[in-house]
């Protein structure tokens, strides 16, 4: 089943460059170790969010529901590396993240709504490109795991929207222009890594 995608790129700022997806196939098992630890790191930082926010009881189901998920995640992708005999390896993380949350607010509650932000657009641009490499990766399990994740990434993204709109009196549209912003410059910009969520190779 065709997964309709068009608000996850209206909601990007950029898509993703030709020359990530070449150099993400030519280097798959990077990427899909990658793939595992922004999995667990995804779950890691909802875990966290959490104990810092226990005042809100839909905060905290959304987020349970979440780290369920994530969770699930990296151990299928886990699996796959298994799978495919693949060695788990260090991996140093990549400048996208951190080019975000150095722009996050440090003030309550405007840090845990720029968070969430971030957190949206870290699952749309997730979302971006498990499609982008499911057109063309020689791996028919891979890709048909990926066209699989499109459902949830895509719904996580909607799900720290909400949350985040939740949590403000006033539009979030502003932090979410600001952001889009960001995200768009990191993704479109020469990166010296190749990472899941890095920018154009080098």
């Amino acid at each position: 089943m065709k997964v309709d995608l068009s608000f996850v790129y209206d909601f990007l700022g950029a898509r993703t460059t030709q020359s990530w997806v070449d150099a993400a196939i030519a280097n798959l098992p990077l990427i899909i170790q990658d793939h595992a630890n922004c999995e667990k790191k995804a779950a890691g930082t909802a875990m966290n969010m959490m104990f810092r926010y226990e005042f809100s009881y839909d905060l905290q189901c959304k987020l349970a529901q979440l780290i369920r998920e994530e969770m699930l995640h990296y151990e299928q992708v886990l699996g796959i590396m298994n799978d495919r005999g693949q060695d788990w390896e260090y991996l140093s993380a990549g400048r996208y993240a951190k080019g975000m949350l150095k722009h996050k607010r440090t003030y309550e509650p405007a840090a845990m709504i720029d968070i969430l932000i971030i957190g949206a657009f870290i699952e749309a641009r997730s979302c971006e490109r498990f499609a982008a490499l499911a057109e063309v990766i020689n791996d028919e399990r891979l890709a048909k795991y990926y066209r699989y994740l499109l459902k949830s990434e895509s719904r996580h993204f909607e799900d720290y929207l909400a949350l985040a709109q939740s949590l403000s009196e006033d539009s979030i549209d502003e932090r979410v222009a600001f952001f889009k912003e960001v995200e768009a410059e990191l993704i479109s910009s020469p990166d010296t890594e190749l990472r899941f969520h890095s920018g154009a190779p080098a």
